[in-house]
């Protein structure tokens, strides 16, 4: 199980994340006030561009049924927490149909990793509860991490997250960020107060990180190598501000303000957002097929990547 060390690593997260918030609020509202009329300009897509249509969800709910085995444990990082109801019908449904309490940790992890990263599509948004997220397919890589952190939770399998501050790759800038006059300012200016984040899941004796934000598809449109469970995106396609990387049992309570925000204030910057990676999904599905399916893409990037 896990100790009481984890216990001391998530308080000292949640210190880091509140001095983090702190002062990336000071630099939101010096941007507010510096750049107002830049973001009344590009707060809105215009009459001509492109306009966001989510995707059709990519799986079908399983039905729950009473009596479905699930964790029912109060102890840290396997209890329900906020936006991550591991208990919600929803998640015990499918933890049932991945095969939770069938399967070994290690196999079920694997399980849930792959569904929460292939099949939850990306959509940048605010951050909602995980049977939300569940029933729309879509969400933002906080809400894929709980997705997996949920699932994991429901099976017995003590789960949490892992949050961080830092700088992406150009290619997967390019994509996400730069499409966006309003983004592309933002991110310049506070990037050092924008989090990312994993997931972990506590298999066989050690902390297994879980990158489930893009599927194959938006990794294969950049030319980025795919993650598996257990390889993190530190190093490949995200790189950590010093002293931000933080452990966490539950999404703190400011981040899902924060993305609520956001939206409220530049909904056209999300919407762009949104299109690119819509756009992603075909451009890397294209590419896939081309290299003769997903092993054999990634095989490939890996290649070029230690070149």
């Amino acid at each position: 199980m896990t100790s009481s060390v984890d216990v001391r690593e998530h308080w000292r997260g949640q210190w880091t994340y509140w001095r983090l918030m702190a002062r990336g609020a000071a630099w939101l509202t010096w941007l507010l006030v510096a750049h107002g009329g830049e973001v009344r300009r590009f707060r809105q897509t215009g009459a001509a561009e492109e306009k966001y249509r989510r995707p059709a969800r990519r799986y079908k709910l399983p039905r729950y049924e009473a009596g479905m085995q699930h964790c029912r444990s109060r102890q840290r990082f396997l209890r329900p927490t906020r936006y991550c109801d591991s208990s919600a019908p929803e998640v015990v449904a499918l933890a049932h149909s991945l095969g939770s309490y069938r399967k070994s940790d290690e196999a079920f992890a694997r399980a849930a990793f792959a569904f929460a990263k292939e099949q939850v599509l990306f959509e940048i948004g605010p951050i909602t509860p995980v049977a939300e997220t569940l029933h729309r397919g879509t969400g933002s890589c906080f809400d894929t991490i709980s997705v997996f952190i949920a699932l994991c939770r429901c099976a017995g399998i003590p789960a949490r997250y892992k949050l961080f501050t830092g700088d992406m790759i150009q290619n997967w800038r390019d994509a996400m960020i730069d499409i966006d006059p309003l983004m592309q300012k933002w991110y310049d200016a506070i990037s050092t107060f924008m989090f990312e984040g994993e997931g972990e899941a506590y298999v066989d004796g050690e902390w297994r990180v879980a990158h489930v934000g893009p599927t194959a598809e938006r990794q294969a449109a950049s030319g980025l190598p795919i993650t598996h469970f257990g390889e993190d995106s530190l190093g490949l396609w995200f790189h950590a501000k010093p002293g931000t990387i933080m452990h966490v049992e539950a999404i703190p309570p400011g981040l899902a303000l924060g993305s609520r925000a956001f939206f409220a204030i530049s909904p056209g910057s999300v919407e762009r957002v949104n299109v690119s990676a819509t756009k992603q999904v075909a451009k890397g599905g294209t590419i896939i097929e081309a290299a003769g399916g997903p092993e054999a893409y990634d095989r490939q990037a890996r290649a070029a990547l230690s070149q």
